[in-house]
């Protein structure tokens, strides 16, 4: 076997779903600054995570949105003024072609066939 293959910080970390504060241990080598007193009386890194088994759609049958950072609010936004832009972009279209056109008080070109 191989020396050095694996990594020497693998250890007991506990894992925390900010969504739900569903936490558990199991190892890793996850990296972390804040540690958090488990059932067993031992301290042990704690890691936090958006989501997990306890609060994925997949897992809980449930069906809903988990905003972080705004990104639901940003791609309205974005959604919104995209809309916003291409309206305005019609309009402009719309007026150059009124511009474009011949009055009925002008003559309008025809085409004549050369023999």
């Amino acid at each position: 076997m191989r020396k050095k293959l694996h990594p020497s910080n693998y250890r007991q970390v506990v894992f925390q779903d900010i969504n739900n504060d569903f936490r558990f241990i199991t190892r890793s080598t996850a990296e972390s600054e804040e540690t958090v007193k488990w059932t067993d009386g031992n301290e042990y890194p704690l890691v936090k995570m958006y989501i997990s088994s306890a609060s994925h759609p997949f897992f809980t049958g449930e069906e809903r949105i988990v905003d972080i950072e705004g990104r639901v609010d940003k791609f309205k936004a974005r959604a919104a003024a995209a809309k916003k832009a291409q309206e305005t972009r019609n309009k402009s279209a719309a007026k150059k072609a009124d511009r474009k056109k011949p009055s009925s008080k002008e003559e309008k070109p025809t085409l004549k066939a050369v023999k």
